[in-house]
């Protein structure tokens, strides 16, 4: 299933970028959008331009929004900087490099065993932090021992285990290989390279920032940064991100639970949208950022993240409103 939508892909790349004109309806669009309470965000960025931008329920454009799990993507982004820059030496490096304490205690095997690109894949091996875990693992005054000491369930490296814990011992491992703490890091080469300023990021009782969630960001920030992934991590001419670290997050390695058609690469999600593979970054309550190379389009939703009974609805019904009034006739257009 995966080869064919790679070779879909691989066939429209030049087709679909060819046409400057659009086939989508935004009057359409603006309205079915509307529809869902919950939104309060909608843009769509193509070929370098802002082509729709519609705030909701009284939000406007220089409201940031908690992105929620939408974060590992950025986390996963940063710790691809680092390795490109030096900091970390590659993502085969085990946990005991950052964690050596570990080593002359019961953890000595977990930290040995686990690897960055485990952690990055959400192939830890180690049992959930999420779900029904989170929140007994949030009220321990130390998180990153709290997701190290979960049990270790399968072997490093084979199935997907969905974990916040381990984006954040992304976080932690960062701040001690780079000597920032994260939010600086992700400020001086992330976030002044696209000319933007991080907002509110919540921290662990260590002070460490939330490397799996509570980041804060406008979504047009959130869209300069899917432009990032779309021109291979350069902008303005200067290669803020690997081309190959692009490639290589939003590659499926791993086959979710969650449900057929959904992978995982580094960070990002990949879901089959109208017959393509798209990567995306996913956040409870409906914080999406969808990267759509064939069409050179970023798309970049928020939504209001408060629990509630409509809450799951209006995720599928989001879902809906891409893959049908965007990628499917964007895809028409071109067969």
């Amino acid at each position: 299933m995966t080869i064919r939508f790679a070779v879909l892909a691989a066939l429209l790349l030049f087709a679909l970028t060819a046409k400057a004109e659009t086939p989508l309806n935004f009057a359409v669009l603006d309205q079915q959008a509307r529809q869902l309470p919950r939104l309060h965000s909608l843009l769509i960025s193509q070929n370098g331009e802002m082509i729709f931008e519609r705030y909701y329920q009284g939000r406007s454009a220089n409201q940031p929004a908690n992105l929620k799990s939408a974060s590992k993507s950025i986390m996963s982004a940063l710790i691809g900087i680092a390795i490109d820059k030096g900091y970390i030496n590659s993502v085969d490096q085990p946990l005991s490099d950052f964690f050596p304490e570990y080593l002359d205690s019961e953890l000595q095997a977990v930290v040995t065993d686990i690897t960055v690109e485990n952690l990055l894949t959400m192939q830890s091996g180690l049992a959930s932090t999420s779900g029904r875990n989170y929140g007994r693992w949030v009220v321990k005054q130390d998180w990153v021992e709290g997701a190290l000491e979960m049990p270790m369930v399968a072997e490093p490296g084979t199935d997907m285990i969905y974990s916040t814990g381990s984006t954040h011992l992304l976080s932690a491992l960062l701040e001690r290989a780079s000597g920032m703490n994260s939010k600086t890091f992700a400020q001086r080469y992330l976030a002044d390279p696209l000319d933007f300023r991080m907002a509110y990021w919540s921290q662990d009782p260590q002070g460490i920032y939330f490397g799996g969630n509570d980041m804060e960001m406008r979504p047009r920030d959130m869209l300069a940064i899917g432009r990032l992934f779309i021109n291979g991590g350069q902008h303005e001419g200067e290669q803020i991100i690997s081309r190959r670290w692009v490639a290589d997050s939003l590659m499926a390695r791993a086959e979710s639970p969650r449900g057929e058609g959904r992978f995982y690469g580094y960070g990002w999600w990949l879901r089959d949208m109208a017959g393509l593979q798209v990567p995306l970054a996913w956040g409870y309550g409906g914080q999406l950022m969808f990267i759509l190379p064939e069409f050179d389009m970023v798309i970049v939703a928020t939504s209001d993240s408060t629990p509630g009974d409509t809450r799951r609805g209006h995720l599928g019904r989001l879902y809906d409103l891409v893959e049908y009034q965007i990628i499917a006739p964007l895809l028409e257009d071109h067969l």
